[in-house]
């Protein structure tokens, strides 16, 4: 097991993140309210769910829309990741991102999602080196110095050598025009999230670029999950995906077992309702008290995991329609303090799921 004086510091570029786990940009799902709660339980990093090029480049100052860019203090540093198709078009989203204050630009090449693949964005990248690192150098050369630009890769469109041909000279062109860090998903774009995610590809590449930043992704659903793939691969940190939807303990679970060897328990119910309540109240002051109930059905979903009686709660989180049936749901099955349960074997059977 990992400890304290071998875990490395995960620098990204200039941008110091340190204790190198973090929560990857989710689709769906990684807006301010997730990215804040996680950070207020040790995230030392988090992306926002990804976002087009096209949408960004018309995105106007709008009350509707204002939330997809909304940032505030405390969960700096911060990263926005983009997808898009055309080079003109992602350096020119890139721009809007970095005007509405994130630290570091995400590139993504990794989105295994069908209608994503249709239209020439994601991982469809995967298999065209030259317009995807045509994206890297104009998105590297718009972007100011100060702001690292990072990429997201799966490790091919699917397990033929050419897809494998086509992932080492993206990733190697990319560190040469400047890319700061990459983040690698063990799974192909055709596996989408069937299959484990090949953490010896994941030591593979991190043997390959020697000292240059790479940061692990692909079934990370546990505290010792998070430890062991950097334990095993050597990289350089690890980006938490599924395993953090409705779980934010599982960062701060993470340092408890690097410094004491014990996750200790799960979070009792009531810690579980506190959470849950704050979410809810940041998500309201983003979005207003009509869009919040059936936006946030889906965080009751993951949030039910850590609930000894998940089926049941899942079932009533589905009917949320606004905060007084919120709160009744938190009344019926966190109304009293119990124990709490470990998610991670519901989180990772939702294969229905959305990282970027």
């Amino acid at each position: 097991m990992a400890t304290a004086p071998t875990l490395p510091i995960l620098n990204v570029g200039p941008v110091t993140i340190g204790f190198p786990v973090v929560q990857a940009a989710l689709s769906g799902y990684s807006d301010w309210p997730m990215r804040v709660i996680a950070r207020r339980h040790g995230a030392s990093y988090t992306l926002c769910e990804v976002m087009l090029d096209q949408f960004l480049l018309q995105l106007k100052d709008r009350q509707r829309t204002s939330h997809f860019l909304h940032l505030t203090d405390e969960e700096h540093p911060v990263g926005g990741q983009l997808m898009g198709a055309e080079p003109d078009q992602f350096a020119a989203g890139a721009q809007k991102l970095v005007a509405a204050g994130f630290d570091v630009i995400d590139i993504n090449f990794g989105c295994p999602v069908k209608k994503v693949l249709g239209r020439c964005r994601g991982g469809y990248h995967l298999g065209q080196p030259a317009v995807a690192l045509e994206i890297v150098r104009r998105t590297r050369s718009t972007v100011p110095a100060r702001i690292p630009v990072t990429v997201k890769m799966r490790r091919g469109l699917d397990d033929t050598p050419r897809s494998r041909d086509c992932f080492f000279e993206i990733l190697e062109g990319a560190f040469a025009a400047g890319v700061a860090a990459v983040t690698v998903h063990g799974r192909t774009v055709a596996q989408r999230y069937v299959g484990p995610s090949r953490w010896d590809f994941l030591r593979e590449v991190k043997q390959h670029v020697g000292q240059r930043t790479i940061i692990g992704s692909g079934d990370l659903f546990t505290p010792r999950d998070c430890l062991a793939m950097i334990e095993q691969t050597g990289v350089d940190g690890v980006s938490v995906a599924r395993g953090a939807i409705g779980n934010p303990w599982i960062f701060q679970q993470v340092r408890q077992l690097l410094e004491t060897g014990q996750t200790g328990p799960p979070p009792t119910l009531h810690m579980q309702r506190q959470v849950m309540e704050t979410h809810y109240r940041l998500a309201e002051a983003l979005y207003g008290a009509p869009a919040t109930g059936p936006l946030m059905r889906k965080f009751g979903i993951k949030y039910a995991a850590s609930h000894p009686e998940y089926e049941h709660v899942r079932s009533d989180f589905t009917r949320v329609r606004n905060h007084s049936d919120w709160l009744a749901v938190l009344d019926r099955w966190y109304g009293d303090d119990g124990p709490g349960v470990f998610p991670e074997g519901r989180l990772h059977k939702a294969q229905g799921s959305c990282e970027s």
